[in-house]
């Protein structure tokens, strides 16, 4: 029980917010679970809109893939032994719990104004910082030879986390039509589809708030490399532990 008790004290911010999250997504996936045998399989015409069970399962894929996700940083230090940055897991996190927990599973996509623009500008930020972070893990790694500069560094982490927004475009758009939902609000919430540039005009958006989010935290990361203080984006290589009775 003490062991136990010293283990919690000693667990960081970034840490206690991925318990809270994780116990989030696993008592919501309990409650999505049980409606999926409860829900209507169509609706019935005439009748107001209600949650249908593809919904339920959708809802359930995207709290697996959240956990999943969540648990990918800390398998992924560990197999290639390198720390992460705690502000960009912790921006990770509230990014993690932000779209997937308020944004799919609390329907604030649906509810709050401009929430899905928010967070594509607030993933741009924060996928231009892991870029940064992978990049100049492999500029600390003694073994590797070549050293990147900083613009090298910065274009790197603009394109990746543009092409990691392009990704999940795909992603609404595959399920979009797998599923019949409307992630890329081709259609409004009547279910009159839209036409010409007004289907294209969230898709479009999306996309611009990613390249402004990037842009923007590419060109501060730029600025502190540039000065040698490259603050949030160091990853660093895990040391050695130092075997008991043996001198340091």
């Amino acid at each position: 029980m003490k062991t136990m008790l010293k283990k919690l004290k000693g667990l960081s911010v970034a840490q206690w917010i991925a318990i809270f999250i994780f116990v989030s997504m696993g008592i919501s996936m309990i409650f999505i679970t049980v409606e999926i045998f409860l829900a209507p399989i169509e609706q019935t015409p005439g009748q107001p809109k209600v949650t249908l069970r593809s919904d339920y399962i959708f809802l359930l894929f995207e709290c697996v893939l959240g956990v999943i996700i969540l648990l990918l940083p800390t398998i992924l230090s560990h197999r290639f032994k390198f720390e992460i940055p705690g502000l960009v897991y912790i921006l990770f996190l509230v990014f993690l719990y932000a779209s997937i927990y308020l944004g799919t599973v609390q329907k604030f996509y649906s509810t709050v104004p401009h929430w899905d623009k928010i967070l594509h500008t607030f993933s741009g930020a924060m996928l231009g910082a892991i870029g940064f972070s992978f990049v100049n893990l492999l500029n600390n790694d003694k073994h590797v030879v070549m050293k990147m500069k900083p613009g090298f560094i910065s274009v790197f982490a603009f394109c990746f986390a543009v092409t990691l927004g392009a990704f999940w475009e795909i992603y609404e758009y595959t399920f979009d039509g797998l599923m019949n939902l409307n992630m890329q609000r081709y259609a409004m919430s009547n279910g009159t589809p839209l036409v010409g540039r007004a289907a294209l005009a969230d898709t479009m958006g999306d996309i611009i708030v990613d390249v402004l989010g990037s842009l923007v935290f590419v060109l501060i990361g730029y600025w502190s490399l540039k000065k040698g203080r490259p603050w949030m984006v160091n990853f660093e290589f895990k040391k050695k532990k130092p075997k008991e009775g043996v001198a340091k």
